[in-house]
């Protein structure tokens, strides 16, 4: 209760001295400055890093011990906007890996299925990849989507996150599905939800000011499961010039 009532103490002392945005011009303000990057296609490669309940999922995947608090690796992200998202895991320490590809909302596991992978990929092709072919379709689109995770798009607040300030679209109670979006260049910041068994996922959006990323590519993309971080991939090279092949995404 006292989290609870700090949360709200947060939100509500933030929201006292600004006006808050209706989600539907945040959302609508995220799509513009998502489409002034002009992006098509990009890659990036980097470390990953998996722990908590993540060691045992993803050591399963890729053959490896679990005996160890995190199982660090190599992992590769590859986009075509629209819709259609790859990530590769490997391990030094092993000759298999484990992939989720999500292209036209389908999804396709290689390999075992590593979930916190999974939460990635599907989150990352709807928050990062979306284009419905103008700014106010992608608006809808991304509106339906956060709708059908629960999420209350028409109650906005502000918060903090990282040190900056972020709406927040839904309702700003601990454990209920929200949107978060840095307030300052209105790039996706967080998203918190739960899925059709009743886990709670928190998908983390962090750092788009790296020298590894420019500003069209979070750096690091965190992905939580009731309270405790399952997975961190930290980008250490990427590129939105080079074309990524369509193979990658299909079966």
């Amino acid at each position: 209760m006292k989290r609870l009532i700090a949360v709200s103490a947060v939100l509500v002392s933030l929201a006292a001295g600004a006006y808050v945005l209706p989600g539907g011009s945040i959302l609508r303000r995220m799509a513009t400055a998502r489409e002034e990057k002009r992006l098509a296609a990009f890659r990036v490669e980097g470390s990953v890093i998996f722990s908590s309940s993540g060691v045992a999922e993803a050591g399963a995947a890729l053959n490896v011990p679990t005996d160890r608090p995190e199982l660090q690796g190599d992992g590769v992200l590859s986009v075509k906007i629209p819709g259609r998202c790859r990530f590769d895991a490997s391990s030094p320490d092993s000759s298999l890996k484990a992939a989720t590809v999500q292209a036209s909302g389908k999804k396709r596991v290689e390999g075992k299925e590593v979930p916190a992978i999974s939460v990635l990929v599907t989150q990352v092709c709807a928050i990062l990849a979306q284009d419905a072919g103008s700014v106010q379709d992608t608006k809808l689109a991304q509106e339906a989507y956060l709708q059908g995770l629960g999420v209350n798009t028409k109650v906005t607040s502000l918060a903090r996150f990282g040190g900056e300030v972020a709406y927040v679209l839904g309702d700003p109670a601990e454990g209920k599905p929200q949107f978060w979006v840095y307030k300052d260049a209105f790039r996706p910041a967080r998203l918190r939800y739960s899925d059709a068994s009743g886990a709670a996922w928190d998908v983390r959006f962090v750092d788009y000011a790296s020298p590894a990323t420019g500003d069209w590519m979070p750096r690091t993309v965190e992905v939580w499961k009731a309270g405790q971080r399952v997975l961190r991939f930290t980008a250490l090279k990427a590129d939105n010039r080079s074309a990524v092949p369509d193979k990658l995404f299909t079966p």
